[in-house]
């Protein structure tokens, strides 16, 4: 009852204050919620910790334009995102991107507030990613 309450209020308050400083970014050799690199998310991708989470939180659409190797996606929109995201092992590491790191931002915030200990946010998400001719998996 009380996370049903706690989670929509949780994100209205992080869609209105908008995304991290990228000033932040930060490597991703330990644990914690932290603003990564596009070549640290890469060398996270590459050599990952025992069960890495890919998590796009882009939609269906921008999904399948291209996306990054393994990645699961979970629509940032959707109604009931914050549940979703409750829902996931709050133990294993998590490498997480959008478009441009404002919703992974939001969402990397959202999953320090449900306890998760491991999760790195790609700064600039995919465009940055894309931009940096780092490789996706297009349809």
């Amino acid at each position: 009852m009380m996370r049903t309450i706690l989670l929509p209020l949780t994100v209205a308050m992080l869609i209105a204050a908008g995304c991290s400083d990228s000033s932040d970014t930060t490597e991703a050799d330990s644990p914690g919620i932290r603003l990564v690199s596009v070549q640290a998310g890469a060398d996270l991708q590459a050599d990952p910790p025992e069960d890495l989470v890919i998590l796009d939180v882009r939609t269906p659409e921008e999904f399948a334009e291209g996306h990054l190797e393994g990645a699961i996606m979970i629509d940032f929109y959707e109604d009931d995102f914050a549940d979703q995201i409750a829902d996931l092992d709050p133990d294993v590491p998590y490498l997480v991107y959008c478009r441009s790191g404002n919703r992974s931002g939001q969402t990397a915030a959202i999953m320090e507030e449900l306890g998760f200990a491991d999760v790195s946010d790609v700064d600039g998400g995919i465009v940055s990613w894309f931009d940096s001719g780092l490789p996706t998996v297009n349809p």
